[in-house]
């Protein structure tokens, strides 16, 4: 009969501690935390319980973890993310100062996350995207959040709700709000809104492609000619002010630059037809000194005389016949 391998000493030791560390780590505990309930529904509710830190001892196995109106101040991944079947999330009401997209690396099953009345001042690039079944988002209520990276939820395609009203945002691109396919509200009241050139489109398409609540509440903090306005009404007055419509003036800017265009383009067109003329000119006469050199020196290689010599004698002969002429004929 063959015998099965035997483990190594080595190996047995490492299983041994991996056992010992899965029954004393809280993190992978089947109980419940101090100061929280924990039902049979997988329900494990901290509220209220004055917790400065992340809840230990959570239950594997939690579906809802509700820690709202606590001190925690951060949100450690590694604890976090063992939840893998955590559906449900509210952190509301404490002191949370950022999250990032290792925050919720392995929470696919989430569908509510409540981060309102914390301390966020920034919302990152693809913060969200481990979320794969986020369908709502609230972040309201943290006053010193005034920027939300515009790929933060660019991956969230089961998102509905996304509430991110009185904060301090005075921006929001919203490119990639309005391919979300499942979003149906989106709550931006009581933020201090620039109503300039660039929350243009917020003014326009977004009212367009989603319902908002409390749109009477969602008026422009700045500047101050618009002031208290409502960014629906001010859309128009901006399509208007930043795409200025062209003038009596202005066709006639076109027209000088036209003309002066063409006068350009002309006056370089003759020039360079006067230097092409020139130069083919100059070129000609270099070719036929070439010939005439040429013709030079293959007369006195084969010991002719040179052009400029023969019409010496040949001025030098009638000279000569022309006072043989007059000496025939004087009397």
């Amino acid at each position: 009969m063959r015998l099965a391998p035997q483990p190594s000493a080595l190996v047995i030791v490492v299983a041994l501690l991996l056992c010992t560390e899965a029954i004393t780590s809280p993190l992978l505990s089947s109980g419940c935390p101090d100061r929280c309930v924990c039902d049979e529904q997988l329900v494990v509710q901290c509220a209220g319980q004055h917790l400065s830190s992340f809840p230990a001892d959570l239950p594997l196995a939690t579906r809802q973890l509700i820690i709202s109106n606590n001190l925690i101040a951060e949100l450690p991944p590694l604890a976090l993310n063992y939840l893998s079947d955590l559906v449900y999330l509210d952190c509301s009401n404490n002191s949370l100062t950022e999250i990032s997209q290792s925050t919720f690396g392995n929470l696919r099953k989430l569908a509510y996350l409540d981060l309102s009345f914390n301390s966020l001042a920034r919302i990152e690039d693809r913060t969200f995207v481990p979320l794969d079944s986020l369908v709502m988002l609230r972040m309201t209520d943290n006053p010193f959040l005034s920027e939300i990276h515009q790929d933060a939820f660019a991956e969230n395609l089961a998102l509905q709700v996304l509430d991110v009203s009185r904060n301090n945002l005075t921006v929001l691109n919203i490119s990639t709000l309005i391919s979300l396919p499942a979003l149906r509200s989106v709550g931006l009241s009581g933020n201090p809104w620039s109503c300039e050139c660039g929350s243009e489109e917020l003014c326009l398409v977004l009212w367009h492609h989603v319902s908002h609540p409390n749109e009477g509440q969602t008026v422009c903090g700045s500047p101050d000619n618009l002031e208290g306005r409502r960014l629906g009404e001010v859309g128009l007055e901006l399509r208007t002010l930043c795409h200025h419509t062209l003038g009596s003036w202005d066709y006639l800017f076109f027209v000088i630059i036209g003309f002066v265009i063409f006068a350009a383009g002309t006056v370089l067109a003759w020039v360079m037809g006067v230097i092409m003329v020139l130069y083919e000119r100059y070129i000609k006469k270099e070719d036929e000194q070439l010939e005439l050199d040429d013709e030079e020196e293959v007369a006195t290689e084969s010991g002719r005389p040179t052009r400029a010599r023969s019409d010496h004698e040949n001025v030098f002969f009638k000279v000569s016949k022309l006072a043989v002429v007059l000496a025939v004929t004087r009397p």
